[in-house]
């Protein structure tokens, strides 16, 4: 086993761990450090999910980095597309040399004495290695990358065909001519549906319950004319800026007026499918428009291929899996050759990783989250969540241009630790869950393991990007409660010489 040291360690080279990385290499270039990638490419989701279209449900104007203009004519990207830019990024900014593929971090440990973390990470063959670090920035992500969420269904061993989750999609899949039924109705069943269509005999998107659907332009019409008068930074800066006031804009009638929110959907869907479509069974949810994420589809390539009459969505519940399909509990049977499970994720937090700080096992759903990207009691970590009701990238690039704010700072004023630390006034704080007011199964599943929010700042996540980004691109740093102090010992020395 081999130590190496480093200024900063990333975990993840997906959009959020390239686009940090970006960050450093343009604000810190004096600083050493290295990304562990658990997996053998750059992309992370992107690289990941291989499923027939497979794409973005935000605009690549948002979801897009802020340093790095989006120039392809759809607004709405594909995963491929995704995956380049992001290839694009690690290439233009010198990241790439510094990924280390196939090292999956299993532990890090914490030492105030040293001011350092002690990263332990498996390799693809079977070794380890052991590196120190000053920062820790988590760029993992939210979901289980090796273990989808998969209901057991009942009788589910009759079934004859393919039973597949999308996020394990078979290379070898043949879909030609067959019947599919694709069970859910989020934004990997509404991608599915319309990309397989024209290819099948048939599919079905088999729903338990409607989800909040609304279509966007693929492309985005005045982002293409200001490339055309404009210099492209210009452009996508104004593009970006306008998408966010929308975004923001339209999260915000749906708190303030979400039966109006409602009728315009659902407006728009009727005018898709006809009167004689049942809008009210298949596309109305019993909650409000974003209690839930909602899901976008471009130039509403889902209500074409429903109106195509390939594709058909059907509501109610499974009773049983047959050798042939599936039973409902209406009594209806849907045939099928292939099955497509598109159930959800399984929500993690930190990569699964185990961390202690000086010697004690850290529990992070006992600790507090600090403006949601920092642990009470946990310091030089940073974690990377993004947003859930707008583009991840959004809050991904303000955290790690406050990640490299807060090492400047404490290059100025000379200090290896920060740690959030809970004030006197803080004590007795009613806690709250991480994220509010967002009941999607695959939060109800997880968040268990997230620290809390409390009732006051910083000691919130209030996931609104116009209402945080002052703060993590030119905030207070010293605010009480973020605590720098010096180490006993320098135990990294010049991390860029031993680097």
């Amino acid at each position: 086993m081999t130590e190496v040291h480093f200024d900063v360690l990333i975990v993840g080279a997906g959009l959020s761990g390239v686009g940090a990385a970006c960050h450093l290499e343009r604000q810190c270039p004096e600083k050493s450090y290295t990304i562990l990638e658990a997996r053998d490419a750059i992309g992370g989701t992107w690289d990941l999910f291989r499923y027939p279209g497979i794409r973005s449900d935000s605009d690549m104007h948002t979801l897009g980095y802020k340093f790095k203009p989006w120039l392809g004519g759809k607004s709405l990207a594909d995963g491929p597309s995704i995956k380049q830019y992001v290839e694009e990024a690690a290439q233009e900014h010198g990241v790439i040399p510094k990924i280390q593929f196939g090292h999956r971090v299993i532990s890090a440990d914490w030492s105030s004495q040293d001011a350092c973390w002690q990263v332990t990470a498996e390799t693809r063959d079977g070794g380890s290695v052991v590196l120190r670090c000053r920062y820790l920035f988590m760029c993992s992500g939210y979901y289980d990358y090796a273990h989808p969420y998969q209901p057991e269904f009942p009788n589910q061993e009759a079934f004859k065909g393919r039973l597949i989750h999308p996020q394990q999609w078979p290379e070898d899949l043949d879909f030609a001519g067959k019947k599919v039924v694709v069970i859910g109705s989020g934004a990997t069943a509404v991608t599915l549906v319309p990309a397989m269509a024209e290819d099948v005999a048939s599919i079905v998107m088999l729903q338990r319950s409607p989800t909040y659907i609304a279509s966007r332009p693929a492309r985005d019409r005045l982002a293409n004319i200001l490339r055309t008068l404009l210099p492209d930074d210009w452009a996508y800066a104004i593009t970006r800026w306008k998408n966010v006031m929308w975004q923001n804009g339209f999260y915000k009638m749906t708190r303030t007026r979400p039966l109006k929110v409602k009728e315009k959907l659902l407006k728009l869907i009727r005018k898709e499918l006809g009167p004689d479509y049942d809008i009210d069974k298949h596309f109305t949810p019993t909650y409000n428009p974003w209690d839930q994420r909602l899901c976008l589809v471009p130039d509403n390539d889902l209500f074409v291929a429903i109106r195509s009459g390939k594709a058909s969505v059907v509501t109610d519940e499974i009773e049983r899996f047959t050798e042939t399909g599936i039973a409902l509990k209406s009594g209806e049977n849907l045939h099928a050759d292939i099955i497509i499970s598109a159930t959800g994720l399984t929500m993690t937090s930190l990569g699964k990783a185990r961390f202690s700080v000086d010697g004690e096992v850290v529990n992070f759903a006992d600790t507090w989250t600090y403006r949601g990207t920092m642990y009470s009691g946990v310091p030089n970590l940073i974690n990377t969540f993004g947003y859930i009701n707008a583009s991840w990238t959004l809050r991904a690039d303000i955290i790690a241009e406050f990640f490299c704010r807060l090492i400047q700072h404490m290059d100025s004023t000379g200090t290896d630790m920060v740690t959030p630390r809970l004030r006197p006034e803080d004590e007795g704080m009613k806690p709250r869950l991480w994220i509010e007011d967002f009941p999607s199964g695959y939060m109800r599943r997880g968040l268990g393991q997230y620290p809390k929010q409390g009732d006051r700042e910083p000691w919130t996540n209030p996931q609104i990007y116009l209402q945080e980004k002052n703060f993590f691109l030119s905030g207070p740093l010293e605010d009480g409660v973020l605590q720098f102090e010096r180490a006993a010992v320098t135990a990294l020395g010049n991390a860029n010489e031993a680097a």
